[in-house]
């Protein structure tokens, strides 16, 4: 995250500002969504000691895209139309070098970023500001929200649903580190934080109020101090 600190300026002013010169935002706008979509800036990146550091002023900058955005209407695909921010486009497979992007129906937003060896399974959706490691595997109908940071080698299983968070910018995002399997409907909201390895079993949905039993020490584990639910490393989680 070193060597961007013109841009985390340049963002942080013109997102306080009440009106932002047009050009100079969304000029500030794509460099940002271009270096989220490189991987070189992150929305949260580990801090070195097994925590998570949080980056607000990216998320500032995210917010500050939709204020600066136009309008843009796509051309219709049948009887269906749309309409989006023209800075958030979907992104194409040509832009993500490495992907498999299986044909069906995902979408990659601008602004997110998915690792080499990774593979879209449709109907998949990876929103803006969010990473995704090498080697993931995103399957059908599952979402992966703003900001959210999923590890190397992740299956997010059918109908998986990873929140988003853009506001408060402050707010940790949900995080799933490395080597984690998270089942089948299964939901993480909240900035909920899962450890490597960990399994989340089918159907299970965790946010930061829920508290998860640790049957080999016998004891509730919940939020800390900081409103993140951890789940441990290597820990199997399934609904009671």
């Amino acid at each position: 995250m070193s060597g961007h600190e013109d841009l985390k300026a340049a963002i942080e002013r013109l997102a306080g500002e009440r009106r932002p010169d047009l050009r100079s935002a969304r000029e500030a706008v794509e460099r940002l969504l271009d270096l989220l979509e490189e991987g070189r800036v992150r929305a949260a990146t580990p801090d070195g000691s097994g925590g998570w550091t949080v980056h607000p002023w990216v998320k500032k900058g995210l917010l500050l895209a939709f204020r600066v955005s136009k309008d843009l209407r796509y051309p219709p695909a049948g009887p269906l139309g749309s309409r989006d921010k023209d800075l958030l486009p979907p992104r194409g497979i040509g832009t993500m070098p490495g992907v498999r992007l299986v044909p069906g129906g995902s979408a990659v937003r601008r602004g997110a970023h998915v690792g080499p060896g990774t593979v879209l399974m449709p109907p998949c959706y990876v929103n803006t500001g969010a990473y995704v490691g090498r080697g993931a595997m995103i399957d059908s109908h599952a979402l992966v929200g703003s900001c959210a940071q999923i590890g190397d080698r992740v299956h997010l299983a059918a109908g998986a649903q990873i929140g988003g968070v853009l506001e408060p910018p402050g707010a940790a995002p949900v995080i799933v580190e490395e080597d984690c399997f998270v089942g089948a409907l299964a939901g993480l909201f909240e900035g909920v934080r899962v450890r490597r390895g960990a399994v989340i079993g089918a159907g299970v949905v965790l946010t930061a109020s829920t508290p998860l039993y640790d049957l080999g020490e016998e004891r509730i584990l919940r939020a800390g101090s900081d409103g993140v639910l951890s789940v441990p490393e290597r820990a199997v989680v399934v609904a009671a």
